[in-house]
């Protein structure tokens, strides 16, 4: 069985929102619920991944995906109540690591997880969805390098003061508003010099452009598609595409129906044969070095096929049976993420 490490998962949302019980006790011990817990993970061949930190929007909504394709906008949340969401989040990473009998690890590089991984630890990356915990004079970051973050994505689908998030539409274009503002830019730049990874999932199409004008980092996307096979405003276009490959960068394959389907539907299944055309088609453009997986788990309606986290081998054997040999499927499962991580961050 391939390890597989992932480009993004919810689940410290899930176990943050959680209306009862111990949330630390009940992912180690395994509560079943949602897609991700760690007897599953091991169990998945899960070896670690992005942990993303998402401070959700006061009042929004609820969203039926069952249905809907196109949701009403997510209403913007403050810095402050997202700076408190983030360290509650935060504290669980850390909680969960204290509590795991070592066999789950929060890694600071590269050289860590390796290590971790090879000890048969889950490797963990602490990581924000969404910058609205920052501060526009960057303190915040500081102080959250120093805990241990290392990957950021500076907009969920949402506006906030660095940059513009894409609204979830089908069919639509990623191209819906302005780029990046000035406190976006410095925060790009702080970020390189602080080895933080920039994510640019649910970035705009504009937004996307500056990152790759003003970043000296390769660009990367964690849980993103192709739009030329499913035209949903989060996907990437084949220039964004190759400018990521040509960065040396990174896409993780987002495994949200609604992502992956020609016709958008979030509540109808979509098979693994979807999955392969598109990671066929990132490939084509990217190149083989730069696609991986960011399932998603926890934060979107997934196939029935992957069904959990420890569907995971059964997309494994489907790569094999697409014709991808054994060097080509350890790339798009583990190896691609750790030369970016590399690239990014150094040993």
């Amino acid at each position: 069985m391939l390890p597989v490490f992932d480009g993004h998962n919810d689940v410290l949302l899930r176990l943050w929102s959680k209306k009862a019980g111990d949330p630390v006790s009940d992912f180690i011990n395994g509560d079943g619920q949602g897609h991700l817990d760690l007897p599953r993970m091991i169990k998945g061949g899960f070896a670690g991944g992005f942990f993303a930190i998402f401070a959700p929007s006061p009042q929004d909504e609820e969203f039926n995906d069952d249905e809907e394709m196109n949701p009403p906008p997510a209403n913007q949340v403050g810095q402050i109540a997202a700076l408190s969401a983030t360290v509650g989040m935060a504290s669980l990473l850390f909680r969960i690591e204290e509590h795991s009998e070592g066999r789950f690890k929060v890694c600071r590089n590269a050289g860590e997880i390796r290590a971790a991984t090879a000890a048969g630890k889950v490797a963990a990356i602490f990581h924000i969805e969404g910058a609205e915990a920052i501060d526009k004079d960057l303190k915040s970051l500081d102080v959250l390098h120093k805990a241990g973050l290392r990957s950021i994505g500076l907009v969920w689908s949402r506006d906030n003061a660095f940059g513009s998030g894409v609204p979830f539409r089908f069919p639509g274009s990623p191209d819906t508003g302005a780029g990046l503002t000035e406190a976006g830019k410095a925060l790009v730049r702080r970020c390189n010099e602080l080895k933080i990874m920039l994510d640019v999932s649910h970035l705009n199409e504009k937004g996307f452009w500056d990152v790759a004008r003003h970043s000296t980092a390769p660009i990367v996307a964690t849980h993103s598609n192709a739009h030329a096979l499913c035209a949903s405003t989060r996907n990437l276009t084949d220039d964004q595409i190759r400018i990521i490959g040509h960065s040396k960068g990174m896409i993780g394959l987002n495994f949200a129906n609604g992502f992956l389907r020609a016709d958008g539907r979030w509540g109808s299944e979509s098979g693994l044969d979807t999955m392969l055309r598109h990671l066929d088609h990132l490939m084509k453009i990217a190149g083989e070095d730069h696609v991986g997986l960011g399932s998603d788990f926890d934060g979107a309606r997934i196939p029935a096929q992957i069904g959990d986290v420890t569907g995971l081998p059964r997309l494994v054997e489907a790569m094999s049976a697409h014709g991808y040999g054994e060097a080509l499927a350890k790339k798009l499962c583990s190896d691609n993420w750790m030369r970016v991580l590399e690239e990014t961050w150094g040993e």
